[in-house]
């Protein structure tokens, strides 16, 4: 009996920590660790950079010698026959190694190497990408918390005007239909209450999916401080993105690549060759010894190395071409996200030193006249509606600036808001 009390006392102790954990103020640096950990995508585009890593070695390094052994008889078809009778009777070896003409070796590693550095690149702008959804969905997580806070606020206000006109209406002081409004905005309140429930499971969902867990894995709280002011300009953050971006930086790696590419191609004009040498036992007779190279005649390399030639030039000006196109792309996406990120900020600024204290005092004003006898219900409620609208607005433009901050990160690969949280 003890046993089983001890074991259901275990049980209510770990699941007591379980929801303490679960309660903790959720840091997004802790998430893009554990998603840069186990997140899959991550994981495969960091094994395919190791694998790449391997290939400069292996470019670099020598065909095997070839070991060849047999005999020549004469008399019959057996080893030996004739052997020591017969010059031309033998038992041999034959040691060759192919050797590639100079410097292609060194071309053929560098190429692998460029190729494992953009795929180093790709590699961090995997991670720059995830770190990126992982900022987005706890952003959004953080709005519909905030979202649910501001609605509960608006409902209890909302069930304070209720109220009123509910005393109101039994002195004859106010008809029955403000009662009614009254409780069609509560609905509608309720109404957004329920959509923003649905939000806070889907970047929950998301958070859950992005770190490699299971969905009904309990995600916490987000904990964010006030949303920093941006303070590069768009200039600098050009600038940063030439420096820094995964994405310029993998494309420069690929012009490199078809750089070297086009000089090896320049060098199959040249032939590999062979040198082995051999040793022959004739019996009783001298041992007969072998020297000889092998170079292959290029009779048909202007219908083959041309060509190839030609191909790799016209590869490097694609790839050269693309990445005057991904610069223009990333220039635009740039300038796109800092004009929203630019305006999201003036608007919140709008809002928080002129909209908002001005709708509070409307507020304040009208529900106290209502209050008192001495106003109308319409002005009591449009103001209500109108604050409610304000704060809501003011917590978009706020995730819409924390969005847009967060694709400048993944775009630069300049961190812009700190991971930190209050």
């Amino acid at each position: 009996m003890s046993y089983h009390r001890g074991i259901t006392a275990l049980s209510a102790f770990v699941c007591a920590i379980c929801v303490a954990r679960a309660a903790e103020p959720l840091q997004l640096s802790d998430l893009i660790a554990v998603a840069l950990a186990h997140n899959p995508e991550v994981l495969a585009a960091q094994k395919r950079y190791e694998a790449a890593r391997q290939k400069p070695t292996e470019a670099r390094t020598l065909p095997d010698p070839v070991l060849s052994a047999g005999y020549a008889s004469n008399g019959g078809p057996l080893p030996g026959q004739g052997l020591g009778r017969d010059a031309t009777s033998n038992i041999g070896v034959t040691i060759s190694q192919e050797l590639p003409y100079p410097g292609k070796l060194g071309l053929r590693a560098g190429i692998a190497g460029k190729e494992a550095d953009a795929e180093l690149q790709r590699y961090i702008a995997v991670q720059w990408r995830l770190r990126s959804r992982v900022s987005e969905a706890y952003h959004r997580l953080h709005h519909a918390y905030a979202g649910l806070e501001l609605l509960a606020r608006a409902r209890e206000l909302t069930t304070q005007t209720l109220r009123i006109s509910e005393v109101r209406y039994s002195l004859g002081k106010t008809p029955q239909q403000d009662i009614f409004r009254t409780q069609t905005e509560i609905s509608m309140i309720e109404t957004r209450v329920v959509e923003m429930e649905q939000d806070k499971k889907t970047a929950e969902a998301e958070i859950n999916y992005l770190l490699n867990r299971k969905a009904d894995t309990p995600v916490g709280e987000p904990t964010m401080a006030d949303a920093p002011p941006l303070r590069m300009s768009l200039d600098d953050l050009l600038r940063k993105a030439d420096e820094l971006s995964p994405e310029l930086r993998g494309a420069q790696k690929t012009i490199e690549r078809g750089e070297l590419a086009v000089n090896l191609a320049r060098r199959d004009f040249h032939p590999d060759y062979t040198i082995a040498a051999g040793y022959f036992n004739q019996g009783g007779m001298a041992p007969m010894f072998q020297v000889r190279v092998d170079i292959p005649l290029r009779i048909h390399q202007e219908q083959r190395e041309r060509p190839a030639l030609n191909a790799e030039v016209d590869r490097l000006s694609e790839v050269r071409r693309d990445y005057e196109a991904t610069a223009q792309s990333l220039q635009f996406r740039i300038r796109e996200a800092y004009i929203a990120a630019q305006t999201a900020w003036r608007v919140i600024q709008l809002y928080s030193d002129t909209i908002l204290p001005q709708d509070d005092l409307t507020v304040e004003s009208s529900l106290n006249a209502y209050r008192n006898g001495n106003g109308d219900f319409a002005p009591v409620l449009g103001s209500l509606t109108a604050k409610i609208d304000a704060e809501e607005r003011v917590h978009e433009q706020e995730l819409n600036y924390l969005l847009a901050l967060t694709r400048l990160e993944e775009l630069t690969g300049a961190q812009l808001v700190g991971s930190e949280s209050k």
